[in-house]
């Protein structure tokens, strides 16, 4: 049998005898994944392995049926009111925050996880190095903040005071560092990077900033109010990854032998799809027409292919060309 079945079979079963009401055998089995069901005797081998891990259970007599659970005072910890299993999946979910590792961000999370820590059991430690062995946090491409905590704590303290901020920002696109005054919004974490979004007084409007970007940053004495309605969600709906702009309808057409991988993936929430009968796929997106979505289109370089808008098919072509000369 392998151990990863074995450990992450008695980790679903952690979590139906912290439930409090208590379990019979055919429940654990019946709530089990189809892929690691295993007859009742294997799961009175688990229950077994979990007491000799040290996990307190409980066989009670319920209607002539026996009824497993964990020891009351050990399903629930008082002074988190979280359970075991729980508390195991929070400190095993400390390498998503990585990226924001050296601000005082990650330092307040990474403190609220050593917390809930040092409440934890011991076999609870060794479960969640075990599970270690069976997941792992793959982050992708991110930027680092570690030099960028003074910027981070400054936004923070603006943003939880209702203060106008001054800002030297550098503009990447056009090679100019300005002055602006902002009313900080919200920071905002999206696709390995941080941005605050804020009202520009410069530019009437409100508008992202990279963090990384921010020069210099200085709160003033003058208090400002987030505008009734403004939805931090609602203004990045559009954004296919980060970048705003006009919105427009794309249909695309992928290949059949990326068919799949694409489908299988939410590239965005306005993402629909519909299979062709010769295997390909047909995707339709509502996204902000930015250089960006250019980009992403031509990362599938031949394997799709733009049916509209004919301004969006002209602009991937055009860069297509571009890449080609180079």
């Amino acid at each position: 049998m392998p151990r990863n079945d074995q450990v992450t079979r008695q980790w679903c079963l952690l979590r139906q005898l912290e439930s409090g009401r208590g379990v019979t055998l055919q429940e654990m089995r019946d709530a089990l994944p189809e892929e690691i069901r295993r007859h009742t005797r294997t799961l009175r081998r688990d229950l077994e392995a979990l007491e000799a891990a040290g996990f307190p259970l409980v066989a009670d007599q319920v209607n002539g049926q026996t009824r497993w659970k964990l020891m009351e005072g050990f399903r629930d910890i008082p002074a988190l009111a979280f359970s075991p299993t729980e508390l195991m999946s929070l400190i095993f979910s400390r390498d998503l925050l990585k990226p924001l590792e050296g601000t005082e961000i990650q330092a307040s999370l990474t403190s609220a996880l050593n917390k809930a820590a040092a409440v934890l059991p011991p076999q609870g430690h060794e479960y969640v190095r075990e599970m270690e062995q069976i997941f792992s946090v793959g982050l992708g491409p991110h930027k680092s903040y570690q030099q960028h905590k003074g910027t981070i704590d400054l936004i923070t303290q603006a943003i939880a005071k209702g203060r106008t901020a001054q800002i030297r920002y550098y503009s990447a696109s056009r090679g100019i560092t300005t002055r602006r005054e902002v009313d900080p919004y919200r920071l905002w974490y999206a696709a390995g990077g941080l941005y605050l979004i804020a009202y520009c007084h410069l530019r009437k409007d409100v508008r992202m900033f990279a963090v990384e970007r921010l020069r210099s940053i200085t709160l003033t004495d003058h208090p400002y109010q987030l505008p009734l309605g403004f939805n931090v969600e609602d203004y990045v709906r559009d954004a296919l990854v980060v970048m705003r702009g006009r919105r427009v309808e794309v249909e695309l057409l992928f290949s059949k032998s990326v068919a799949a991988w694409v489908k299988d993936k939410i590239w965005h929430p306005s993402r629909e799809t519909s299979s062709m009968k010769d295997g390909r796929l047909k995707m339709t997106l509502k996204v902000a027409d930015t250089t960006e979505l250019v980009g992403w289109i031509l990362s599938f370089g031949s394997q799709v292919q733009v049916i509209q808008p004919e301004a969006l098919k002209q602009k991937v072509k055009e860069e297509g060309r571009k890449i080609s000369r180079s």
